[in-house]
Formats: structure tokens, C-alpha cells, sequence
């Protein structure tokens, strides 16, 4: 076998049949589920679609670059549940386009964080993190205070809707007012929200400032619902071991 392989090293376009043949089976596995993953991936029949302002948070999550240190899938290992919660299950991120499932993880894994912490907490961190986790080697992020620009949002939940996200004409139609109003509890649009979307729906001021919508606002309305749009995680039968 080895002398077959050096052989082949010195053969330039065998070589490269070699890698090609190699990849396209390695391909062929990754993908070739992908086919059927609406036939094998179930939906939670609870599972909510995130409101404009979350949706607004999840997109400077992704600006920010934030999934490239943070995970959001917990492995069904004991001591990844006895940190983060119950582990992931696919249907709680049928709605996710893009997926932001992953292992990589500089900082902690996020898929549980909603509700975990204040958002004072979150503000704080996110403004300075060393002043809440003195060890933090995350960047901080001062300029979130800035206001949030809602004017794609309608336009966001209508693609959304494409790729198969149940949102209706009237969450589209209302997609900004929505967004404000999230942040403002004693808005005449706070009702609205919850009507639309769930009863359950966080309606706060985010940020701690209700003079205006800001892009901290809507990244922690992101965090908090992470791992709180279904109830499907905590009806799950024990992993191994437990």
C-alpha cells in the first residue's frame, strides 16, 4: 500500500484524480443528507419565529462576528449538559438561515444563554467585558449604543418567509413598528407584538434607555431568546450516563 501511494505521489495527475475522487466522497457523505432533511428533522410545534428585533440582533450578532468564538449547539455529553443545559436538537434551529450550530469555542457556547443573566448584565459585558469577567479576552463593543436601522427589517422577514419562516403579512407589514416597540413596553405597539408573535414575548427596554431603538437593544433581545423559542429541549429524555 505504501509503495502504491509513493507511486502514485509521482504521477502529478493521478495525484490530483487521487484528491479529486477523495473529496467528492467526503462531499457526497456531508451533503447527500441534505436531501431529506425536511423528512427527518422534525419541528417543534411550539417553536416561534424570532420577532424583528431579535432577528435585527441575530444579524450585528453575525456582523460582529460573534459566532466565530461563541457556539450554539450543545453536545449531548454530561458535562456540556451539566454546563450549558439540555443539549441541542436540530428543530429548535429550523428557522436559522444561516445555522449557527458549531464547536468552536473561544467563549462559552450561547444555545442556553437566554434568561441566564440581567440585561444590565448584558449590557455591561458587552460595553466592557472585563468589567463584569476581569479574565474576558472578548472585544468590547461601545458602539451599540448607536441607533438600530429598521428600515430592511419588512424586506428581511419577507426572505425569510421564502426560505420557509411562518411569517404573516401583518408581522411583515409591521416589521419596524414591531421592532421599536418590542423595546418599549409602554408603547402603544407592545400589545401588538405579543399578538403577533406569543404571548410569551419578551417586551422590556433592552438597553436601559427608552429614549431610543439602538442596535444593543436588538442584540440583547438576540441573546435573551436564545434557547427560548420552543420548549423542546426540556421535554427530552436524560443523556447517557445521567
Amino acid at each position: 500500500m505504501l509503495r502504491l501511494h509513493y507511486n502514485l505521489e509521482k504521477l502529478s495527475t493521478g495525484l490530483v484524480l487521487g484528491i479529486i475522487i477523495a473529496a467528492s466522497i467526503g462531499g457526497f457523505v456531508e451533503i447527500a443528507p441534505l436531501f431529506t432533511i425536511g423528512e427527518t428533522v422534525e419541528r417543534p410545534a411550539d417553536l416561534r419565529p424570532q420577532t424583528p428585533l431579535e432577528l435585527a440582533g441575530r444579524e450585528i450578532y453575525m456582523r460582529e462576528g460573534c459566532y466565530a468564538c461563541h457556539s450554539q449547539m450543545v453536545r449531548s455529553l454530561a458535562d456540556e449538559i451539566d454546563r450549558y443545559g439540555p443539549y441541542s436538537r436540530a428543530g429548535e434551529s429550523a428557522f436559522d438561515h444561516p445555522m449557527l450550530w458549531g464547536s468552536k469555542r473561544t467563549g462559552p457556547d450561547l444555545a442556553r444563554v437566554g434568561g441566564k443573566y440581567t440585561d444590565a448584565w448584558h449590557v455591561a459585558h458587552l460595553t466592557n467585558p472585563r468589567a463584569v469577567v476581569p479574565a474576558s479576552i472578548m472585544p468590547a463593543y461601545p458602539w451599540l449604543s448607536e441607533p438600530l436601522d429598521t428600515s430592511g427589517l419588512g424586506p428581511e422577514l419577507a426572505t425569510m418567509r421564502r426560505l420557509g419562516v411562518p411569517y404573516t403579512d401583518a408581522m411583515i407589514a409591521d416589521a419596524e413598528r414591531d421592532a421599536e416597540a418590542q423595546s418599549q413596553p409602554d408603547s402603544d405597539g407592545a400589545a401588538g407584538v405579543k399578538e403577533r408573535y406569543s404571548e410569551k414575548i419578551v417586551v422590556r427596554d433592552f438597553d436601559g434607555s427608552v429614549a431610543r431603538v439602538t442596535e444593543m437593544d436588538a442584540l440583547v433581545a438576540y441573546i435573551q431568546s436564545l434557547g427560548q423559542l420552543t420548549a423542546i429541549a426540556h421535554d427530552q429524555p436524560p443523556a447517557d450516563g445521567e
